[in-house]
């Protein structure tokens, strides 16, 4: 590793035994303890400077003043339509094989073409991308965009601010590095820095971390990944998965996998569907948008296929829809089949868990039959 790098993910260290930010002074005796068994009192004289850090946890200004400040930063664009805007951290989830990877891709080349997607809008310039690919080997990737792995459509000339990483798999973990995912985060920031890339897009978010499913491993992560986003000025998107679920029920923020503090600490986030109706066709709908307003929720979903006319395996784009038009609809008397057999599967000794994964749906959706089964004025 370049030593002349600077160290980009510093980690505060304190004393042994003693809180970070104070002295050894301050722990023995505590602040705004009483001393020698005397009254509490509150000494003004007393330095307060190794009580704050060099850096403040808040940046505190008038309105007036961040308006202005605003002001002069410009104006963030369109990355992917409404779905994605510069400055953000948005998340793109989807089932598996439902084409999370060739839509993220094909938005990646867009961006770094500086060319719209038909059917979408663009208002960005061409820039450099960088794209973490954990999930197709370059065989596999040079089969999506070739024709029989002829006639290339990545070739010199061609997109070549699209950087695409993959795991070296000689790396060893360095000394330093607790774990493979911080040394993962760390290589992340470094590439940032040695490409310049302004956009950043993560092919998928569960290498970043194991146990984003909680709230104590997601939270810190998607703090990292803001962090990142503000020191460097980056549109990050990142790709998710979902969990088992009733293809019966429209798509909302808790189809992420993981803590819901994915959710909450991304700037916005879309998913793509399955439509009941055909199996070649995906939707595309807006989830959580802090930028814009709601255009493609529920009642104006992008439809698409996913074609390859030549050499790019792509989602083509063929119209708006209705969501509840492309769920799959229940049989009478299915739901009441379903939880009947949930109920004798449990009474069987299997977890709520095992139950889901016969149905296809999620833990969170058995536990509400079992409890409709007890209780039939209990709703879904």
């Amino acid at each position: 590793m370049d030593s002349s790098l600077p160290n980009l993910i510093p980690i505060p260290t304190a004393t042994s035994g003693q809180p970070y930010g104070t002295s050894s002074s301050q722990h023995s005796q505590g602040v705004g303890q009483k001393a020698n068994g005397g009254e509490q009192q509150i000494d003004t004289n007393r330095e307060t400077t190794l009580l704050e850090p060099d850096v403040g946890l808040f940046l505190v200004k008038s309105a007036s003043e961040w308006s202005e400040g605003a002001r002069a930063k410009p104006i963030p664009m369109m990355l992917f339509d409404r779905f994605w805007y510069e400055g953000e951290v948005c998340i793109l989830f989807a089932d598996t094989n439902l084409g999370k990877s060739i839509l993220a891709v094909q938005i990646g080349v867009s961006i770094a073409l500086g060319e719209r997607i038909a059917g979408f809008e663009l208002e960005a310039q061409a820039q450099t991308v960088l794209y973490l690919d954990f999930e197709l080997t370059d065989k596999q990737f040079e089969a999506r965009y070739s024709e029989n792995f002829q006639d290339h459509f990545f070739r010199p000339g061609c997109a070549d601010n699209l950087l695409r990483a993959e795991i070296n798999p000689e790396a060893d973990l360095p000394k330093g590095f607790a774990d493979f995912e911080s040394y993962l985060c760390h290589s992340m920031e470094l590439e940032l820095v040695r490409t310049g890339a302004r956009v950043l897009i993560i092919d998928n978010i569960t290498y970043l971390g194991t146990d984003t499913e909680k709230a104590k491993g997601a939270l810190p992560l998607m703090k990292h990944l803001q962090k990142l986003k503000k020191q460097y000025g980056l549109s990050i998107l990142v790709l998710a998965h979902t969990p088992k679920r009733d293809m019966g029920k429209p798509l909302s923020k808790n189809d992420i996998q993981g803590s819901k503090m994915l959710s909450n600490f991304c700037d916005s986030s879309f998913a793509i569907g399955a439509s009941a109706q055909d199996p070649q066709t995906r939707y595309l709908k807006q989830v959580k948008q802090r930028q814009t307003e709601e255009r493609y929720g529920a009642e104006n979903v992008v439809l698409c296929q996913i074609n390859k006319p030549f050499n790019f395996l792509m989602f083509e784009f063929i119209g708006f829809g209705s969501e509840r038009d492309h769920l799959r609809q229940m049989e009478e008397g299915e739901r009441e089949h379903q939880i009947r057999e949930a109920t004798e599967l449990k009474k069987q000794g299997l977890s709520n868990g095992a139950i889901g994964a016969r149905f296809g749906v999620s833990e969170g959706a058995v536990r509400k039959w079992l409890k409709k089964a007890e209780d039939p004025g209990a709703p879904f």
